[in-house]
């Protein structure tokens, strides 16, 4: 089958709009997964005070939000996403840290509305994976950067690499509830970027230099079995709608076979630990 582009940025749009309340829900979770991730990223575009930042998809805008304090008093930082539901939770976010030099504008990364050579740094955490056209996002990425000015990104590692997203794909498949994915394809998703050669590949096609990829290992804790099972269903809008679109007693089926294939990374003492793997990256325009 042949890949849509429109088609997927119109329901990758709705799809986030609806998520942005589960991911405010939840964004002190996500806070803590991800901060080894932001401060990688921040510490590699070395933000200086005065500079204009720029995070893509930035979501809630955590880690535009750790580099607002390093840039300001007259530096400022623009959190930007597609979804206005999802600016709406950063606004709020700002507003309790009292941050005053941050500005959020709604936009697409394929087509930044921003004028050529504006911006001194820009940040993307496990954003341009999702995208139709990730090559012309970073592309456009360059455009708006000025020369010298650097980027950083997370993508995340392969699908096998996390068993956070690995275990609960598989249970879907195995019950004819997703389709068995088919590597070959390259379409957006959460692992569609899952690899360091491809980043530098792409990083360097779209005109950047310097290119360092990395790799973190994080760790997903939850009290339980439970907590990581609310959560997802949270925060996946795919596994929230196949799952909750069946019977009761075959929802029932799908939490406990789930919680099996999770037993080993279960502990009496320490809750829930899961594996996590991504990839980072930093490249210079």
């Amino acid at each position: 089958m042949s890949f849509d582009a429109n088609a997927h940025r119109e329901s990758s749009l709705e799809s986030w709009e609806e998520a942005a309340s589960g991911w405010v829900r939840r964004q002190t979770t996500l806070r803590e997964l991800a901060a080894p991730v932001s401060h990688w990223m921040v510490e590699a575009i070395e933000p200086q005070p005065g500079q204009r930042l720029l995070e893509l998809a930035a979501g809630l805008g955590e880690t535009a939000m750790l580099a607002a304090e390093l840039v300001a008093p007259v530096g400022s930082v623009v959190i930007s996403d597609q979804a206005e539901a999802m600016l709406a939770g950063a606004r709020e976010r700002a507003s309790a840290l009292g941050l005053g030099n941050v500005e959020f504008q709604v936009l697409n990364a394929e087509w930044i509305d921003l004028p050529l050579a504006s911006v001194d740094g820009v940040l993307c955490r496990w954003g341009y994976m999702l995208m139709a056209d990730p090559a012309t996002a970073l592309s456009e990425t360059r455009r708006v950067l000025r020369p010298g000015g650097r980027l950083a990104l997370a993508v995340w590692d392969s699908l096998e690499s996390n068993p956070w997203a690995l275990l609960p794909a598989q249970e879907l498949i195995d019950r004819g509830l997703a389709p068995q994915s088919e590597g070959a394809i390259a379409t957006p998703g959460p692992f569609a970027l899952g690899s360091a050669a491809r980043i530098s590949e792409l990083l360097q096609q779209a005109g950047f230099a310097e290119v360092r990829v990395e790799t973190l290992e994080l760790v997903r804790r939850h009290p339980s079995f439970a907590d990581f099972w609310e959560i997802t269903l949270d925060l996946s809008r795919s596994f929230h709608d196949a799952v909750l679109d069946r019977p009761e007693t075959e929802i029932a089926e799908i939490r406990d076979s789930l919680e099996q294939r999770f037993a080993p990374f279960i502990s009496s003492t320490r809750g829930l630990a899961i594996p996590a793997r991504t990839l980072v990256a930093a490249a210079e325009a």
